[in-house]
Protein backbone atom coordinates (compact mmCIF):
# COMPACT_ATOMS: atom_id res chain seq x y z
CA UNK A 1 0.00 0.00 0.00
CA UNK A 2 1.36 3.36 -0.44
CA UNK A 3 2.17 5.41 2.32
CA UNK A 4 -0.44 7.25 3.81
CA UNK A 5 -3.02 6.21 0.87
CA UNK A 6 -5.75 5.77 3.34
CA UNK A 7 -6.10 9.11 4.33
CA UNK A 8 -7.01 10.41 0.54
CA UNK A 9 -10.40 8.42 0.74
CA UNK A 10 -10.50 9.70 5.10
CA UNK A 11 -14.37 10.63 5.31
CA UNK A 12 -13.03 14.06 7.08
CA UNK A 13 -11.07 16.73 5.82
CA UNK A 14 -7.89 17.14 6.91
CA UNK A 15 -5.03 20.17 5.64
CA UNK A 16 -1.40 20.09 6.58
CA UNK A 17 0.13 23.25 5.96
CA UNK A 18 3.94 24.52 6.62
CA UNK A 19 4.96 27.17 9.63
CA UNK A 20 4.03 29.66 7.44
CA UNK A 21 0.23 28.34 6.63
CA UNK A 22 1.73 27.43 3.27
CA UNK A 23 -0.79 24.29 2.42
CA UNK A 24 0.95 21.13 1.62
CA UNK A 25 -1.77 18.36 1.72
CA UNK A 26 -5.67 18.25 1.34
CA UNK A 27 -7.36 14.83 1.01
CA UNK A 28 -10.68 13.99 -0.84
CA UNK A 29 -13.11 15.47 1.74
CA UNK A 30 -10.52 18.72 1.52
CA UNK A 31 -10.71 19.40 -1.49
CA UNK A 32 -14.39 18.59 -1.61
CA UNK A 33 -15.30 20.80 1.34
CA UNK A 34 -12.77 23.76 -0.21
CA UNK A 35 -14.07 23.52 -3.73
CA UNK A 36 -15.72 27.20 -4.15
CA UNK A 37 -12.44 28.59 -2.96
CA UNK A 38 -10.48 26.52 -5.08
CA UNK A 39 -10.01 23.05 -4.27
CA UNK A 40 -6.92 21.39 -5.19
CA UNK A 41 -5.21 24.59 -6.35
CA UNK A 42 -5.15 25.90 -2.34
CA UNK A 43 -2.46 23.41 -2.10
CA UNK A 44 0.91 25.68 -2.16
CA UNK A 45 -1.37 28.69 -1.25
CA UNK A 46 -1.11 30.86 2.23
CA UNK A 47 -4.40 29.54 4.56
CA UNK A 48 -3.82 32.70 6.39
CA UNK A 49 -5.62 34.31 3.30
CA UNK A 50 -8.50 32.06 3.82
CA UNK A 51 -9.61 32.72 7.17
CA UNK A 52 -10.67 36.44 9.00
CA UNK A 53 -8.10 38.52 10.66
CA UNK A 54 -9.32 37.07 14.26
CA UNK A 55 -9.23 33.73 12.83
CA UNK A 56 -5.65 34.61 10.77
CA UNK A 57 -4.33 35.75 14.86
CA UNK A 58 -5.16 32.47 16.60
CA UNK A 59 -3.70 30.30 13.81
CA UNK A 60 -0.31 32.64 13.93
CA UNK A 61 -0.93 32.12 17.92
CA UNK A 62 -0.92 28.17 17.32
CA UNK A 63 2.07 28.38 15.22
CA UNK A 64 4.19 30.19 17.29
CA UNK A 65 3.24 28.70 20.31
CA UNK A 66 2.88 24.90 18.67
CA UNK A 67 -0.35 24.55 20.37
CA UNK A 68 -3.81 23.01 19.54
CA UNK A 69 -7.53 24.44 19.31
CA UNK A 70 -10.06 21.78 19.40
CA UNK A 71 -13.84 23.04 19.20
CA UNK A 72 -17.14 21.88 17.74
CA UNK A 73 -19.07 24.24 15.02
CA UNK A 74 -22.33 24.51 13.28
CA UNK A 75 -22.66 25.20 9.92
CA UNK A 76 -25.45 24.63 7.27
CA UNK A 77 -27.16 22.24 9.71
CA UNK A 78 -24.04 20.15 10.21
CA UNK A 79 -22.06 19.52 13.44
CA UNK A 80 -17.88 19.32 12.82
CA UNK A 81 -15.33 18.69 15.34
CA UNK A 82 -12.27 20.96 14.30
CA UNK A 83 -9.06 19.32 15.96
CA UNK A 84 -5.78 21.63 14.43
CA UNK A 85 -2.95 20.53 16.28
CA UNK A 86 1.08 20.64 15.88
CA UNK A 87 2.71 18.25 13.59
CA UNK A 88 6.57 17.54 13.77
CA UNK A 89 9.12 15.43 11.24
CA UNK A 90 11.73 14.30 13.16
CA UNK A 91 10.81 16.44 16.26
CA UNK A 92 11.07 19.45 14.73
CA UNK A 93 7.67 21.20 14.21
CA UNK A 94 7.09 21.91 10.61
CA UNK A 95 3.59 23.48 10.95
CA UNK A 96 -0.71 22.65 11.19
CA UNK A 97 -2.71 20.04 10.60
CA UNK A 98 -6.92 20.68 10.94
CA UNK A 99 -8.84 17.67 11.17
CA UNK A 100 -12.65 18.25 10.31
CA UNK A 101 -15.01 16.03 11.23
CA UNK A 102 -18.90 15.75 10.95
CA UNK A 103 -20.44 14.48 14.20
CA UNK A 104 -23.94 13.61 15.25
CA UNK A 105 -25.96 16.26 17.41
CA UNK A 106 -26.65 13.48 19.67
CA UNK A 107 -23.80 12.35 19.83
CA UNK A 108 -23.18 9.41 23.04
CA UNK A 109 -20.15 9.96 25.54
CA UNK A 110 -18.59 7.43 27.50
CA UNK A 111 -16.72 7.76 30.75
CA UNK A 112 -13.92 5.24 30.77
CA UNK A 113 -11.69 4.26 33.19
CA UNK A 114 -12.33 1.66 35.66
CA UNK A 115 -11.35 -1.69 35.30
CA UNK A 116 -13.06 -4.74 35.39
CA UNK A 117 -12.73 -5.59 39.06
CA UNK A 118 -13.52 -2.72 39.93
CA UNK A 119 -16.61 -2.24 38.00
CA UNK A 120 -17.40 -5.44 39.59
CA UNK A 121 -16.52 -4.78 43.26
CA UNK A 122 -18.68 -1.34 43.36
Amino acid sequence: MQEHAWIKSFPGAVIVCDREGIILELNDKAVQNLAREGGEKLVGTNMMDCHSEESRIKLREMIDQERSNIYTIEKNGVKKLIYQTPWYADGVFSGLVEISLEIPFDMPHFIRGATKAEQVDS
